[in-house]
């Protein structure tokens, strides 16, 4: 069966669950339901995993356009086929924080070009393409279990760096790429507790000036919100 047939066998399953209900659902929560069938990530694993690895599969359903489709394509793609452009094109072609949530952990963080592309997205002027680096690095302090910690004390500089950006699905994202790192060991803790300490003494002094300041109020969230769960007696009792 060639790459169509099995392109056009997925789409048919996908559409045979659609959901207007499940679809009401996902938008309530923020999902871009503009082109989606109202199928359950539960559903979409179930199906990545009889359809197995397979890349041209993957930039079949991606190319669809199809909200499906394409979180189905981060879990069958083959991390080593992925090239730096197909990165740059998917990532620029995000247009709802859970696909992009779901093709960074799925696949992007499994890439060679992982740590590079989080660096290089983190100054990304696109609020999605911006949402991925952090969101790439949030995965891989989880996943990437035998990176050293200089590459992430690299990314807490961004953190650092980026803290001020108010957009929600950014801001968010920084947050939580923060707060993974802080609980990946010891150290990282430590660093991660003193970065959200200098997050939050910049935005402090830049207060005293003009509270309402959108940059000061953001880096503030993104600090606090890590402070409570880093010092919290569930994170420091694993350390």
């Amino acid at each position: 069966m060639d790459t169509l047939e099995r392109l056009a066998r997925v789409m048919d399953e996908l559409a045979a669950q659609a959901s207007e209900e499940s679809r009401a659902g996902m938008a309530r929560y923020g999902i871009n339901v503009t082109d989606a069938f109202g199928v359950s990530v539960y559903e979409l694993r179930r199906m990545a995993k009889g359809l197995g690895t397979d890349h041209e599969l993957a930039l079949a359903l991606w190319d669809t356009g199809n909200h499906e489709a394409r979180t189905l394509a981060s879990m069958v793609d083959d991390p080593a086929a992925v090239t730096e452009a197909q990165m740059d094109e998917w990532a620029a072609a995000f247009d709802s924080w859970d696909v992009c949530d779901q093709v960074t952990s799925n696949l992007f963080d499994k890439t060679t070009f992982a740590y590079e592309k989080v660096r290089e997205w983190s100054a990304a002027e696109s609020e999605w393409v911006k949402r991925a680096a952090f969101a790439t690095a949030a995965a891989l302090a989880v996943q990437d279990k035998t990176a050293p910690d200089e590459r992430f004390l690299a990314i807490l500089e961004l953190v650092r760096r980026e803290a001020g950006d108010g957009r929600n699905f950014v801001k968010k994202a920084v947050n939580w790429a923060l707060r993974n790192i802080g609980k990946r060991n010891a150290a990282l803790h430590a660093a991660a507790l003193d970065t959200a300490a200098a997050i939050l003494a910049a935005p402090d002094a830049l207060a005293a000036a003009d509270r309402r300041d959108p940059a000061a109020r953001s880096a503030r969230w993104v600090a606090r919100d890590a402070l409570r769960e880093l010092r919290s007696d569930k994170v420091l009792r694993r350390f």
